[in-house]
């Protein structure tokens, strides 16, 4: 973020996956309100903070995690949070090119299950967007480490962790192969 921070444009992205569990911590989470701290330190999962805003979220095989760092310089609409976020959801959406892939706030859904959680870091000249797409993901992954939020979007509608988090069907190749050549077409326009 720091590189397109200082230049006046520029996206840089990246497209990885844990090969094990992870507790992924929001900037202003609360561990002891969102862990099963006990579970983690039973099975050595790590628990780890993030420097951008979201919900506590579990990383593991069957989630492709993404980051991508766009310049405000160049793109000086997506300076509006709202916007920014479903601009980078679009984006995502079409690239991914599943029918019935819906935005929902800061989520993807798919059959109204959420398969995309994404948050944000912003800076004064630029901002990171990172998320995770689900793709062979076992929620139940989510139960053991994960107490359900306090704060939950309207779109969860009550539901546990089981009950909300869906699948891509897709594989992790063609999730990252399409994230990486959406990132491209990104910034090759911003090149124009």
């Amino acid at each position: 973020m720091e590189a397109v921070e200082t230049r006046p444009s520029g996206v840089l992205s990246h497209v990885w996956q844990a090969d094990r569990p992870v507790v992924v911590v929001g900037r202003h989470g609360r561990i002891a309100a969102d862990v099963f701290e006990e579970a983690c330190r039973a099975d050595d999962v790590a628990i780890v903070r993030r420097g951008s805003g979201g919900g506590t979220v579990v990383l593991n095989e069957g989630c492709v995690n993404y980051a991508v760092v766009l310049s405000l310089a160049s793109r000086p609409e997506l300076i509006d949070v709202a916007a920014s976020f479903r601009f980078i959801l679009e984006t995502i959406a079409r690239a991914l090119e599943i029918d019935r892939l819906s935005i929902a706030g800061t989520d993807l859904l798919l059959n109204g299950r959420k398969v995309s959680g994404n948050a944000q870091r912003r800076g004064r000249r630029a901002f990171m967007q990172h998320g995770t797409l689900l793709y062979q993901f076992d929620p139940a992954i989510a139960t053991r480490y994960l107490k359900e939020p306090a704060r939950q979007p309207a779109h969860r509608d009550g539901r546990r962790h089981t009950e909300f988090l869906g699948n891509l069907p897709l594989t992790a190749d063609v999730i990252q192969s399409r994230l990486t050549r959406a990132w491209q077409q990104l910034s090759q326009s911003d090149r124009r």
